[in-house]
């Protein structure tokens, strides 16, 4: 359901972030998505979760 490459998945998640979605918990629950997976692909390509931005930065 969601991308495995972490540049595409960075691309995905940012957009549900930014149009759907209040905060990273909302989006992983409403998604069946594991949070610490999406966490660990982002972290290495050196990506962490801003919760002040609600974004990938």
């Amino acid at each position: 359901m969601i991308p495995n490459d972490p540049v595409m998945l960075l691309s995905f998640v940012n957009l549900k972030l930014r149009d759907f979605y209040k905060d990273l918990d909302s989006m992983c629950e409403d998604l069946d998505v594991n949070k610490d997976e999406i966490v660990q692909k982002l972290g290495k390509i050196d990506y962490h979760y801003d919760k002040e931005q609600n974004k990938f930065v």
